[in-house]
């Protein structure tokens, strides 16, 4: 567990996946911190990375970039990224982007086969 400006991320490993759960907003003070940290999660042996932003209220565009990056990494790698249970005011962020079409987004860490 780690935390920087009051945030936390929770690893919790799944059988072959890995799953994250950033706590607190994910804004530009804080999203370097989430890169850092899905970095290193792509280095890992997991062959999937589950997102749970189901304890993130608030993301604005640098922690969206954040995870649009972490998707580029992780399709070169041959891993898949999956986004669970987003609060409303993420989701609708991400459906006026058009990135639930991008994204494999599921409403529970457990729809995302963990």
């Amino acid at each position: 567990m780690t935390s920087v400006d009051a945030m936390t991320i929770v690893e919790e490993p799944r059988g072959d996946a890995l799953v994250l759960r950033p706590i607190g907003d994910v804004d530009l003070s804080r999203s370097p911190h989430m890169r850092e940290r899905l970095t290193k999660a792509i280095a890992s042996p997991a062959k999937r990375l589950i997102v749970d932003l189901s304890k993130v209220p608030y993301m604005d565009s640098s922690g969206v970039a954040t995870l649009v990056e972490a998707l580029q990494h992780c399709r070169k790698a041959g891993k898949k990224l999956v986004l669970a249970a987003l609060q409303p005011k993420v989701r609708s962020i991400f459906e006026i982007a058009k990135l639930t079409q991008v994204f494999d987004v599921v409403d529970k860490v457990d729809g995302a086969g963990a």
